[in-house]
């Protein structure tokens, strides 16, 4: 009889994790404790606009296709993609802005236009960080984070000084133009740290950016989340939804299953897909392998404040993902990372679905996803909520040349305690823990509870890290280490059946 598996959550690398497991013959179950699956990743839909409430950028396509090719299968079996052009839109304090297109030459050319002689210079940077991109998903993200040794190869030996500088240091001594500073720092912002505390290595999510380009999946991000869903089930996984998990029961050591609604639940293996801090809140405090002192200390990625809005007109001069770069990059990372508070002029991102994919909003009328970094853990007011959004609309308003103020149909929000509430998220965090050089590969938590046998975590606040991609390998990853311990535990109890 297979091996029972009770997963907890339904993001990502809960379902990624689901699927590599069911494949290799485990009865796998899902618990959700939302009434949708998809974790962090779920969607709004209201008076015909539709909005994805968590991930909106689609980056790293061959890690997704990868992911389904694993099962004999494709990307386009199960939802559309369409290569965004321009991938984004960049807007500066000037009242300019940049447009990244979706060829590295028109990158090229932009830069060009912006600084004499830096295409020259972005050619070198991004030569250098394509080929820290194919180190880093031939070499390294595919490696569980259980020894220090999995970051030595030739490849990574050959660039330890990247490990020592960071992502800042490089990009300031090849370019002087504040604006293409800041277009080059902004992907490791996905790593939930700052530029100037990410290791250099790290410049290949600018490969990732120009190189690969920015996709969107018709529908939205959710249709990722559908797609594993089908292919879920089509491999035997069952998946519950409003299925909170009250407690992770133990008996001398080794897991036996979870409690749900007051219902023990027996289960061989537990995978915690949920955030990582709150699986351990679970446990018998014995049972914890990391203290509260641990997670205090540790950097976390930003939390966010969100508003989805449906505009009854069609808005001028946006493009389908906005960055808004017209205030003080610096002091607002300070207000994040260093004196935790509300930023007094924070930048803040936009995003406009219904640009490129019409069947997102009604015909006529533009969906906003407005988004503002923030510090975990800080006080969230509906009166702060709405302090901010009137920060960020009036300069969006004067950025993008039109008022808009009067053509909102409705407004709603997701803050801190809404990341608290719905995903048990450690204070409130978005994005996880920040990818800083010590708290990478075998330095982040671990996938594997060291107290507790037969209890596993994925997701991430481990291995990989951060954003969608890394956390469909998470689940990767963790499903191959079940998998190995049960594979050499079968082994070794054949092997003792055949001695005697």
């Amino acid at each position: 009889m297979p091996k029972k598996i009770v997963i907890i959550g339904s993001g990502f690398s809960s379902l990624s994790a689901a699927c590599y497991l069911a494949q290799s013959g485990y009865d796998v179950h899902i618990a959700e404790k939302n009434d949708t699956i998809g974790g962090r990743a779920r969607q709004l839909h209201k008076e015909g606009f539709t909005f994805d409430i968590g991930p909106s950028w689609y980056w790293m396509p061959d890690v997704f296709e990868s992911f389904f090719n694993d099962f004999g299968t494709s990307v386009d079996h199960f939802y559309t993609l369409e290569k965004l052009n321009p991938a984004y839109r960049v807007f500066f304090n000037d009242k300019t802005h940049i447009d990244i297109e979706d060829t590295i030459e028109k990158i090229y050319a932009a830069f060009e236009r912006e600084e004499k002689g830096s295409a020259v210079q972005l050619k070198e940077f991004i030569d250098t960080a394509k080929n820290n991109y194919d180190i880093a998903i031939k070499k390294l993200v595919y490696r569980p984070g259980v020894s220090p040794l999995e970051l030595i190869t030739k490849e990574t030996i050959s660039r330890v000084g990247q490990f020592f500088s960071t992502i800042s240091k490089d990009v300031r001594k090849a370019f002087t133009n504040p604006k293409l500073i800041q277009i080059l720092e902004f992907p490791v912002l996905f790593l939930g740290a700052k530029p100037s505390d990410t290791p250099a290595f790290y410049s290949f999510m600018n490969y990732a950016d120009f190189g690969l380009g920015t996709w969107h999946p018709k529908g939205g991000m959710y249709n990722v989340i559908l797609g594993m869903e089908k292919l879920a089930k089509s491999l035997g996984v069952t998946i519950q939804t409003n299925a909170p998990v009250q407690h992770i029961s133990v008996a001398k050591g080794v897991c036996t299953g979870v409690q749900i609604q007051d219902k023990e639940v027996p289960a061989d293996i537990v995978l915690c897909g949920a955030d990582y801090h709150h699986g351990e809140s679970l446990l018998p405090k014995s049972y914890r392998q990391y203290s509260e002192s641990y997670w205090e200390k540790k950097t976390f990625a930003p939390s966010s404040l969100l508003f989805y809005v449906g505009f009854d007109k069609k808005l001028q001069n946006v493009e389908h993902h906005n960055l808004f770069f017209d205030s003080d990059f610096d002091a607002h990372a300070k207000d994040i990372y260093e004196s935790p508070k509300w930023p007094n002029d924070p930048l803040f991102y936009a995003n406009f679905t219904s640009v490129t994919d019409s069947g997102t909003a009604p015909e006529g009328c533009e969906n906003g996803f407005f988004l503002i970094p923030l510090a975990p853990g800080l006080e969230d007011t509906a009166a702060l909520r709405e302090l901010y959004f009137k920060k960020i609309i009036t300069r969006f308003e004067a950025l993008t040349h039109q008022n808009v103020q009067n053509n909102i149909i409705f407004k709603e929000s997701f803050c801190v305690n809404d990341f608290i509430s719905e995903y048990n998220s450690y204070k409130g965090n978005a994005y996880g823990m920040a990818n800083t050089l010590f708290q990478t590969a075998f330095l982040r938590p671990k996938l594997k509870s060291k107290k507790v046998s037969n209890l596993f975590f994925t997701g991430q606040l481990t291995v990989p890290g951060p954003g969608v991609p890394p956390s469909l390998i998470s689940g990767k990853l963790v499903a191959g280490l079940i998998d190995a311990q049960f594979k050499n535990r079968n082994t070794a109890q054949s092997n003792t059946v055949a001695l005697t």
